[in-house]
């Protein structure tokens, strides 16, 4: 039997190799696999990707093994920007991912990089916050903002922790109310104060997406009882019709499977079933405007 199931926070990179706030981040030898991430040796990706190219095909493998019809493809800066790849695997899968844009945010001049990439098709802008300053509205962040709105962009943000940044977010609303954000990594779920992030669903054309849920609850793992909570939670403050689910592929299934970063939600028997197919499917499907999805068939393991 099929399945429609989306993901609304991933990663692709052909190459990362980068510096931020001073440090490199690069691919190590011979295990390319690892990286320099910080100044410390980390597993950037599972260990049998040795090459360090986390590829549009391979996680079309892994989706249509783990029954994932389409997912949203996010930046940040520890991938390095990767619009020229980006812009590719749309062209080659719009089927099958929505891809963000990323201008150079670090640098003044950004919104007239986010105008080419608007008008190079990309249909959503990232906005890595919690990487900016704290103090990341100025007058350019807020025009790139009121250009996204009138061009009917999606504006992708991740949060410092808490509420370090709610009150910019707020002015952004208020001034670009028609403006469509998804705010990432569950308003960083296991933080002080995470649900000043979620709040901000109860606006309109705000909505909250899950990247990287199993990642903040790592150290209960699988299968994660207390995200269950929190997703549960943030439901009953604004509602399941907000919410999405999100891998934050690769990084995540270096310690667990893909099909494992959401089948803790649909194995749980604490979820309605209506509930879980707002959380895994519907509700990214309208939010991202995804067409008529692949229904995937569960194929079996060869120990099976």
């Amino acid at each position: 039997m099929g399945q429609y199931i989306i993901d609304a926070h991933a990663h692709l990179w052909l190459n990362v190799d980068t510096v931020v706030n001073g440090s490199a981040i690069h691919p190590l030898e011979p295990n390319r696999s690892r990286s320099l991430f910080f100044g410390e040796e980390r597993q950037m990706l599972p260990p049998w990707m040795t090459d360090g190219q986390n590829t549009a095909e391979r996680f079309l493998s892994n989706m249509d093994y783990a029954q994932v019809s389409a997912a949203v493809i996010t930046q940040e800066f520890i991938d390095g920007i990767q619009n020229t790849y980006l812009s590719q695997v749309q062209k080659r899968y719009p089927d099958r991912f929505f891809c963000f844009g990323m201008p150079e945010l670090r640098k003044a001049g950004f919104l007239d990089e986010a105008r080419y990439l608007i008008q190079n098709g990309f249909r959503g802008i990232k906005v890595p916050a919690a990487r900016l300053p704290q103090q990341f509205l100025n007058e350019e962040m807020m025009s790139l903002c009121r250009l996204m709105e009138e061009r009917g962009i999606i504006l992708g943000i991740e949060l410092m922790d808490g509420d370090a940044q709610v009150g910019q977010m707020e002015d952004i609303i208020q001034e670009c109310p028609k403006l469509k954000i998804a705010i990432g990594h569950f308003g960083m779920v296991t933080r002080p104060d995470w649900m000043s992030q979620i709040r901000l669903a109860r606006h309109e054309n705000v909505y909250i997406e899950s990247g990287g849920i199993t990642w903040l609850f790592n150290d209960e793992f699988y299968p994660f009882p207390s995200a269950i909570k929190a997703i549960k939670e943030a439901a009953d403050e604004v509602g399941w019709e907000k919410l999405m689910w999100g891998s934050d592929y690769p990084r995540t299934i270096t310690a667990i499977t893909y099909r494992m970063s959401y089948d803790f939600v649909t194995k749980s028997q604490e979820l309605k079933d209506c509930e879980k197919r707002m959380f895994l499917c519907d509700n990214a499907k309208q939010f991202f405007g995804f067409g008529e999805l692949r229904e995937l068939p569960y194929i079996k393991n060869m120990s099976e």
